[in-house]
Order: C-alpha cells, then structure tokens, then sequence
C-alpha cells in the first residue's frame, strides 16, 4: 500500500511539472489545494490508465517497437497521457491535454520525472 501511495505522489508530481512547463497543459482551479487534490487525482487516473491499458496496447504494437527500435514508446506516452486527459473531462477534472505533439513532449517529461522521483523516494510494500 505504501508503494502504492509513493508512486501516486511521483506521478502527481510529475504531472504537476508538465503542467509548469507546457503551456498547453492545463490544470485550473480556484485554490491551490484543489489543484492538487486535483493533481493527485489526475494521478491516480493516469496510474489507472498506465495499469490497464497500456499493456494491451504494448502488445498489439509489439511490432512497431521492434521496428522502431523503442521509439514507438514516445507516442504509447503520448496516447495515455491523452487518455488521461480524456477520462478527467468525463469526469469533471480540470485537467487538460491539448494536442497530439503536446502530449508526446508531456510524457517525456512525466517519464522522466517520474522516474527522477521514484528513484529518490523509498520503495517499501
């Protein structure tokens, strides 16, 4: 439970510096602690998404990744990250993805931010 918590607060970190550097990802909200709630949230939907689908969606493309030597892992980024944003407007988030190229250039950052803090924070079970 408690890696589940760490990895939650790393994506919602992450999440939250995509939101800093890309103009075309939104995150609006009338206090700060409803942005991160919001945050945190938006996070757990992206876990979500990163757990169930993203998997199926490896597999079927299992081709392109050998093709494209991995590449092809930049635009399965892109399309969850979509996703995500898709999912918080079903459900009434304020969280926005605009844009194909915007989303690649997000799940880069997200990625390695993620990666960045999950390396830092503790991983206990």
């Amino acid at each position: 439970m408690k890696n589940f918590v760490v990895k939650t607060i790393a994506n919602a970190g992450a999440l939250a510096v995509a939101v800093w550097l890309l103009d075309k990802i939104t995150l609006t909200g009338d206090s700060t602690g409803r942005k991160i709630g919001t945050l945190i949230v938006v996070a757990l939907i992206f876990g979500l998404v990163n757990i169930v689908v993203k998997p199926v969606v490896k597999v079927l493309t299992f081709p392109l990744f050998v093709l494209t030597l991995g590449l092809i892992t930049l635009v399965v980024n892109a399309l969850m990250l979509l996703l995500t944003s898709w999912l918080a407007d079903k459900v009434d988030l304020s969280f926005h993805v605009e844009g194909f190229w915007t989303a690649v250039v997000g799940g880069l950052i997200i990625s390695v931010v993620s990666w960045a803090l999950n390396v830092v924070l503790p991983d206990e079970d």
